[in-house]
């Protein structure tokens, strides 16, 4: 199988737990899921990917450049994709938590998800600025 095999199996098999994030937020197993069991198995499929192909890979992280020559190898590549989806499921998941814990509305939530799923950090960061919004404002209150 072929990296680019993998990373389409890597894609589909976030779907079912982002799907649980986004529909089932509440339900019992969620949070095991989403923020334990599926950033686990990413996890490992990062490991296994990155120590069969780390020594075919040119370049480094001690530059631009060094990452870029880095990336360029299509199994280090995909184990970079693997690595964001797999962060990106346990911030997604932590949202979810989070949002349960301090009350926050599924109406703000679920945008927020969305864009932690396409963006990372983007959805992260506009989760974190409308819990902040609400605590100011609750606290205000």
């Amino acid at each position: 199988m072929d990296p680019g095999d993998l990373f389409g199996i890597a894609n589909l098999s976030v779907l079912p737990a982002w799907l649980l994030l986004l529909v089932a937020p509440r339900w019992k197993h969620t949070s095991f899921l989403t923020g334990i069991l599926f950033p686990a198995i990413l996890s490992i499929a990062y490991v296994v990917v990155l120590g069969l192909h780390w020594g075919e890979a040119k370049g480094g992280f001690g530059t631009l450049y060094d990452v870029k020559a880095l990336f360029a190898n299509d199994w280090v590549l995909l184990a970079g994709w693997i690595h964001y989806l797999a962060f990106d499921m346990f911030v997604g998941s932590w949202e979810v938590r989070d949002a349960r814990r301090h009350h926050v509305s599924r109406w703000i939530l679920t945008p927020c998800l969305l864009l932690t799923f396409f963006f990372g950090p983007g959805g992260f960061v506009c989760y974190l600025i409308f819990r902040y919004m609400i605590g100011s404002r609750s606290a205000e209150a």
